[in-house]
């Protein structure tokens, strides 16, 4: 795993296939996703080497239900007692009550999907407080959830309007350039989420797989949007 800074209080966790955040607000500790299932060793192992106590990890937000996001939420939940967040309508997967939907996929998004199911599944985990558009949460000066469906019908955005930060989730990818998110099960709803996402005009958006953007954001991800709804 490697721990990569994109500001002072903010921290990627990128894994072998697809990457976390981790937010602090002084000591409090906020975890955006959370790996695969066999990750919490080298999330606790990032916070320490931050200087940071993984007993302060307050809540751990799930952009969405994947195996690559949810994996070590439960295992971190229980060790640390931090509250697991997700959106009301992925929360019956991300607890094992419901199947993971599967995406309607485009013909060259086969194999990568393929690849994808390397990844373990993740155990059934807690949701302790289920999101809806429009709920702030309590951390970077008021975290806005923004619901973003389409990659999966509860997929969210998390936006730091006080820090000028997006996190999209799977929503929008980075997987050499600026593109809409893959293995969708609504790709229309994804192009209209990909707009919305855009239309925020955040400093730093912060995507599920590839390179943050840190630079010329806001034009960068208004003009991916464009593009994405111009090819259908």
């Amino acid at each position: 795993m490697d721990l990569v800074e994109l500001l002072p209080h903010l921290h990627l966790l990128r894994f072998p296939i697809g990457q976390a955040y981790l937010w602090r607000d002084g000591d409090e500790l906020t975890l955006i996703d959370a790996g695969h299932k066999d990750a919490a060793a080298d999330i606790e192992g990032a916070i320490r080497s931050l200087g940071a106590d993984p007993r302060r990890l307050r809540r751990i937000v799930l952009t969405h239900c994947h195996r690559d996001h949810v994996g070590a939420a439960e295992e971190l939940a229980q060790r640390y007692g931090a509250e697991v967040l997700a959106h009301r309508l992925d929360a019956p997967v991300v607890r094992g009550t419901l199947p993971t939907p599967e995406p309607k996929l485009l013909d060259w998004e086969l194999p990568l999907y393929e690849h994808g199911l390397t990844v373990p599944p993740a155990p059934p985990t807690r949701v302790d407080r289920e999101l809806e558009d429009g709920d702030v949460l309590d951390f970077g000066g008021g975290a806005r959830v923004v619901h973003a469906p389409g990659h999966t019908d509860g997929s969210i955005g998390v936006h730091l309007p006080h820090h000028g930060v997006l996190f999209t989730g799977d929503s929008i990818a980075a997987v050499g350039e600026v593109m809409l998110g893959v293995f969708n099960v609504d790709r229309e709803q994804a192009l209209a989420t990909m707009r919305r996402l855009a239309s925020l005009a955040p400093s730093v958006a912060c995507f599920g797989h590839g390179d943050p953007l840190t630079q010329d954001t806001a034009t960068l991800l208004l003009a991916a949007a464009e593009r994405a709804s111009a090819a259908g």
